[in-house]
């Protein structure tokens, strides 16, 4: 019957534990570094020993550590809630077996706890499936198992990580159904087992025995190491078969060594079967050794035309590394037979630059150098390398050697960009400075040789527009007509651009601060100021300096000469000027001064901070009163050293009546608009006015019409009529026509105007007439009135009945 084996597991204590799973732990951030702050608990259901450990996120920092066995955890890092307030960590617990895991075993339990009732506090599990997930779980248990047909593999991947969701039954929650889920995630760390075979290292082996070795000489030397790195087994090695008697090999160093001399040696090639012990056969390999003669010829090197010792190369820096030098044609020989004819390769130069292929040679051999770091092969560096190949035999009592010089001169390329001396350059230039001022000087360098190493220098950017630089020598300087004001702008920042003459280019960036000078002094409004001061209130006075930065810009003031003395104080940072503290009335400073309008002059100086310091002065006519009650009489006292104040508010009112004005007006228009409107409410009916009636009067007795002359009524009824019937009103008296004097005796001319006779409600022309001979004229013209006086009044009273009902 098969042991069990099942995954241990933390212990769940709850959030407020200090022992247990780490679950929903806590800790104050000013913690000091080294405090013990928890204790992971856990065991294995088959008593086995566990370990615990801790992993974080992929670059977050590591805050705790833990002991594997103890499972301590001590704090290592500062914490700070206000940068991170919440800290992943992932702890593992792990039993003490290495075995080998079968499809369908048990790798550890997740419990989750819900502590709602019924349905809501059933919990299920399920993973979130991976394509490649090798992990399958129990939905009511929680059991994690490996899925049926998967195996782990520690040679493959050494560590699992899995999402495990936690799932409730369910239920309404303010009445709506939900169904809530939580997630963790499991790691699993594979352990080594021993199921991989022994691997043979260098193969295929090749052993000599020369003609002059003795019994014990070592002939080869194999090496093996276990597949199963994490836990290796030591190896000992044995000779399976082939050795005939004649050779042995040393089970730990894996050795294989001479029994007897050369000569009792009956082949001139063995081929020996070494494997580890306690392994199957695919763990075997073969040692090939040969006889060999003796050494009587020393390595040689050859080129195209013959034996040579020196070979010499052009070419370009920077080759691909791995990377043939096809340009060297070297090849090695020793004429020997057997282990006399083998020797090593070396190359012997600056490290790890190049490298020869092949190292050991038997016979003869085509040398081949490679490129195996392309970025010690500058130009920059070294215009020329220089290396010695070397051959020296392996196993022979002479060592013959050779040595050949290799000389390779290099080419440059344009593999440099320029490089700046600094990333940024922080320069300072005082204002005002006259235009071509230096500012800085940038300096880039290109290692390139020749045309590649010149470098020219510009600038851009937004800020540039005020400067230059001078494309060799990188001295950046003010424009000629730049005029640098900190004032209006104290802070430029550009890039300068260096480039070769390929364009490949690198920037900088040029931060200038303009120094405020101090160039400007103080100023007030004015240099004769009025104030009106309230016994126990400050007035204030003000002045502005336009500098840009401190102290330039500070301002002190202070009280240069008082009319009378030793009366008031100033407040040297804000300009404040008060009475001293003994003057609180009128009566005192009528006791000061005999003027009675109380009015005292003040020359105040302001003076800035700067080097050199400037400074101006104003004379302040200060009037004094006490406190008004009344609240306009308040304000008109106030306004008096602000007039602009009293005329600002007189205009709000006058603007606020004109306003007021417009509106009551408009509506009072659109109201008249609105009752001049005829309703259906009532119908006014208006006589058509009378076309305008010429009426020519005869004479009673029989006179001629040539005396009299003809009149002419203008109706002007229809001008004078109320259209306004919003409302009834009473029908006013009709009117009449006042009585006429009698017309003068004057003979009017044929070139004479013609002229109206006012009435009230028309006018009264006449005719040019003819001069009459007739005596009785001015009687006639009598009667004539009289009846013309009649007609008008009927003319008058017909009019005024149209305008009513």
């Amino acid at each position: 019957m098969g042991q069990s084996d099942f995954a241990p597991y933390f212990y769940d204590n709850g959030a407020g534990s200090s022992n247990g799973n780490l679950a929903l732990f806590s800790i104050s951030e000013d913690t000091s570094v080294g405090t013990h702050v928890y204790t992971l608990n856990g065991s294995d259901p088959e008593g086995e020993p566990v370990t615990f450990g801790m992993t974080f996120d992929k670059g977050s920092r590591d805050y705790f550590s833990v002991e594997p066995k103890s499972g301590n955890m001590t704090l290592i890092q500062t914490l700070d809630r206000e940068v991170q307030d919440e800290i992943v960590a992932f702890v593992t617990i792990t039993d003490g077996r290495n075995k080998d895991a079968a499809s369908g075993s048990s790798i550890y339990r997740v419990q989750a706890i819900d502590r709602d009732l019924g349905s809501g506090g059933s919990v299920t599990y399920y993973l979130q499936s991976t394509p490649s997930t090798k992990f399958t779980i129990d939905g009511h248990s929680g059991v994690l198992r490996i899925r049926a047909g998967e195996s782990l593999d520690y040679e493959l991947s050494r560590t699992h990580f899995v999402t495990v969701v936690a799932k409730d039954g369910g239920g309404k929650y303010h009445g709506k159904y939900q169904v809530m889920t939580s997630t963790a995630i499991i790691t699993i760390n594979v352990l080594d087992t021993q199921d991989s075979p022994p691997l043979f290292v260098g193969t295929p082996y090749f052993g000599y025995v020369y003609e002059v070795s003795v019994p014990g000489s070592e002939i080869f030397t194999v090496f093996a190491k276990d597949g199963d790195q994490n836990n290796p087994n030591a190896m000992h090695y044995s000779i399976l078969s082939g050795s005939d008697g004649f050779f042995i090999i040393n089970s730990s160093s894996g050795c294989i060594s001479l029994t007897s001399f050369p000569v009792q040696l009956k082949n001139e090639l063995y081929e020996l079967k070494v494997g580890p012990d306690g392994f199957s056969d695919y763990s075997i390999t073969t040692v090939t050794i040969r006889v060999v003669d003796l050494n009587n010829h020393p390595p040689t090197f050859y080129g195209e035309n013959g034996q040579q010792n020196r070979f010499e190369l052009t070419m370009y820096e920077h080759p691909p590394e791995g990377e043939i030098l096809r340009g060297l044609k070297i090849t090695v020989n020793d004429s020997d037979q057997g282990a006399n004819a083998k020797f090593r390769l070396l190359l012997v130069g600056p490290s790890r630059v190049l490298r020869v292929v092949p190292q050991t040679v038997l016979n003869e051999a085509q040398v081949t150098i490679i490129v195996e770091n392309s970025s010690a092969i500058d130009y920059e560096k070294y215009q020329f390398l220089t290396f010695k190949l070397l051959a020296v035999e392996i196993d022979t009592p002479e060592r013959f050697s050779a040595t050949a010089d290799i000389v390779i001169d290099l080419l440059d390329t344009n593999d440099n960009i320029p490089k700046f001396s600094s990333e940024f350059y922080i320069a300072r230039i005082p204002e005002n400075s006259p235009g071509g001022s230096n500012v800085v000087s940038v300096t880039a360098t290109d290692p390139d040789s020749g045309l590649w190493g010149e470098v020219k220098y510009s600038i851009y950017g937004s800020g540039a527009d005020l400067f230059l630089i001078h494309p060799t020598s990188g001295i950046i300087y003010t424009q000629p007509w730049a005029s640098l004001d900190a004032e209006v702008k104290s802070k430029y920042n550009f890039y300068v651009k260096a480039e070769d003459t390929e364009g490949k280019y690198n920037l900088a960036e040029v931060f200038v601060t303009v120094l405020d000078q101090n160039d400007h002094p103080p100023e007030f409004n004015q240099n004769f100021l009025e104030r009106t001061m309230i016994i126990g209130a400050p007035v204030k006075i003000e002045a502005v300096d336009e500098d840009a930065e401190e102290p330039n810009n500070l301002i002190e003031y202070s009280i240069m000469k008082a009319d009378p003395d030793n009366i008031f104080d100033i407040n040297t940072s804000t300009g404040e000027i008060k009475l001293k503290p003994y003057i609180r009335s009128m009566e005192i400073v009528q006791n000061i001064t005999k003027q009675k309008d109380c009015r005292w002059s003040v020359v105040v100086q302001a003076r800035d901070r700067g080097s050199p310091s400037f400074s101006t002065t104003a004379v302040v006519k200060i009037h004094i009163t006490e406190a008004v009650s009344r609240p306009m009489a308040a304000f008109l006292m106030q306004s008096r050293d602000n007039p602009m104040k009293a005329l600002g508010l007189t205009v709000s009112i006058i603007t606020v009546i004109v306003l007021v004005t417009v509106m009551i007006s408009t509506i009072m228009y659109f109201r008249n608009t609105k009752s001049n409107r005829i309703t259906p409410a009532r119908r006014i009916i208006r006589r058509r006015p009378k076309e305008q009636r010429s009426w020519t009067f005869r004479p009673r007795f029989g006179q001629s019409d040539q005396s009299f002359g003809k009149f002419f009524i203008d109706d002007d009824s229809s001008d004078n009529h109320n259209t306004n019937n919003s409302s009834p009103r009473a029908k006013p008296p009709a009117p009449s026509a006042p009585v006429l004097p009698p017309p003068p005796p004057v003979h009017s001319r044929p070139s004479e105007r013609l002229r109206s006779v006012p009435t009230v409600s028309g006018s009264l022309a006449s005719r040019n007439t003819s001069r009459s001979s007739n005596k009785d004229g001015s009687g006639i013209s009598s009667a004539l009135v009289s009846e013309l006086k009649m007609r008008i009044e009927q003319k008058i009273n017909e009019a005024n009945q149209g305008y009513y009902y």
